[in-house]
């Protein structure tokens, strides 16, 4: 899984009917302190997570394994919107 953020909506009204209905987030990966790095890419959300918010994300076969993305052409998905992370170093 990734740990990612938020960082804006894709609008398409044109698109697969696998994908109708879906929403789609554009998310930036980050460093386990919140820094974003400097790719992006954009994953369905099956969570309902938002603007701003740390998220996890599965991708390829995994993305493909919820309700909502089940046998539809979807690369990555948003799984989990997190509360908090612990980490010992």
């Amino acid at each position: 899984m990734i740990l990612a953020k938020v960082i804006g909506t894709v609008w398409a009204t044109q698109k697969d009917d696998g994908l109708v209905g879906t929403k789609l987030q554009i998310v930036r990966p980050v460093e386990l302190d919140y820094k974003e790095k400097t790719n992006f890419f954009v994953a369905v959300d099956a969570v309902g997570a938002g603007v701003g918010e740390i998220v996890l994300i599965c991708q390829g076969s995994s993305a493909r394994q919820t309700e909502l993305t089940e046998n539809k052409a979807i690369d990555a998905t948003i799984m989990a919107i997190v509360d908090k992370l612990d980490v010992i170093e």
